[in-house]
Order: structure tokens, then sequence, then C-alpha cells
């Protein structure tokens, strides 16, 4: 995580958990980073002026001005509700799920009156089964998709066979539950979907990727009527 972001979500962090105060210890473990870090960051965000504070003692930690909120975000209780249950399916094995849970502080911070405690209400009803993860791994994927640049990966196919590619990612894809990342493998010299699981390593080189369209990746395989869904057509631009 590059430093801005990061002491953007240590506020988020503190923010979310005001008036209450978290230890140092605590913050670096949500964060995946060391507690040498987080005392360096607090310090930055003390000398920037954000309005953070220090108790010392037992039972002491770091706290926020609680004042220190986002405006209300008028959600209804059945779009709380919706959001809940869309980021329940978002866990450490998912792409993007340290960022989405740092968005989820946001909303939580942000939403009040019976939008919020359908949320807490239903989100209490919520349990799942951890999935295997590797935090490197999904880290490395989601450089190589958001720089567009080649991926080095190594793959377990279902036989367990073991294989070093070479790929150019196009996007992702889930389906039942799993994860895809969908590129042209150089390896192969073909469209491939990688099960996000079954990538034992990776890592993001600097040379940027050719383009290439997803649908077209897709056609042919068992995965060719894939859509966009639907909660994400606001955020693709129309053609």
């Amino acid at each position: 995580m590059k430093r801005t972001s990061r002491l953007y979500a240590l506020v988020e962090e503190l923010r979310a958990a005001a008036p209450r105060q978290l230890t140092v210890a605590a913050l670096a473990a949500r964060l995946e980073t060391s507690t040498r870090t987080v005392q360096r960051d607090l310090k930055t965000l003390m000398e920037t002026g954000v309005p953070v504070r220090a108790a010392a003692g037992r039972g002491g930690g770091w706290s926020i001005d609680p004042a220190m909120t986002l405006p209300p975000i008028h959600f209804t209780a059945e779009e709380a509700s919706a959001l809940v249950a869309a980021l329940a399916l978002v866990d450490a094995s998912t792409p993007y799920g340290r960022a989405a849970r740092a968005a989820s502080q946001k909303i939580a911070a942000s939403v009040t009156g019976p939008a919020l405690a359908a949320a807490q209400d239903f989100a209490a009803r919520i349990v799942a089964l951890p999935a295997r993860t590797d935090s490197a791994v999904r880290a490395e994927v989601e450089r190589a998709l958001a720089n567009r640049t080649v991926l080095r990966l190594s793959y377990q196919d279902a036989g367990g066979r073991e294989s070093d590619r070479w790929v150019e990612p196009a996007g992702l894809l889930t389906a039942g539950g799993r994860w895809y990342l969908i590129a042209w493998c150089r390896t192969r010299q073909a469209g491939r979907g990688f099960r996000l699981d079954r990538i034992t390593a990776a890592t993001a080189t600097t040379e940027q990727a050719h383009p290439h369209d997803l649908a077209e990746l897709l056609n042919g395989s068992a995965a060719a009527g894939a859509v966009r869904p639907g909660a994400l057509a606001p955020l693709v631009p129309s053609p």
C-alpha cells in the first residue's frame, strides 16, 4: 500500500472506531504493516494537523476527534442491507479485498438512522467459511491489472500440475463464488482463465501489456455468455 493510501486508511480505521481507542498493534494488523510504520504515520498525521491523539498507560491507544466525520449518505434500509450482502462476499482471497474493507468502514461511518440499524442487524446475522488466501499473490494480480502490465505467475491446474506462465491481464471473471484472472497467455498463445486460488506465485512486471478485449478472450469458452453485473452499470461510461 502506498504511503498516501496508508495514511488515509489509518484515518478511516480511527474514525470507524471513534470514540474508542485503537492500539498501534491493532492498527498495524488491520493495515497489514509494521508497528514502526504505523507509529511513523501517526506522527505524520499529527504534524499535518489531523486531530489524532494518544492516551498513555494501560488500556491506552490512539483515537481521532469524533467530530471528524463524513456527511450522512441517505441510503434506505433496503439499500443498506444490499450493501452488507455485497460486502459479505468479499474476503481476504477476493481481489481488492482490503480496499473493500476500507470502503465498508466509510459506509459505516457515514450511514445514519434506520439504514444504519438495518445494516448492523443484517451484518450480525451473516457468517462465512474463510477461503484459502495468499495476500502476496492477490496484491501482484491487482498491481498488474491496475498498471496494465505483464504478469508472471505459477499456476496449479485441477490435476495438481504446476506451470509457469507469462500473461497479459484483461480483467476478472467471477462465477460460482470463484474469481478468475482472464488474460492472454503468452505461453499458450491463447486466452486463458486462471483461478486465483490456484495461482501459487505471481510477480507484476514493469512491461506494458498489449490491450485485450475481455469478451474476445472469453469467446468459445464456458464463460462466453458472461455479462457485466448490473450493479456496476452506473460506473461504466456509455460507449
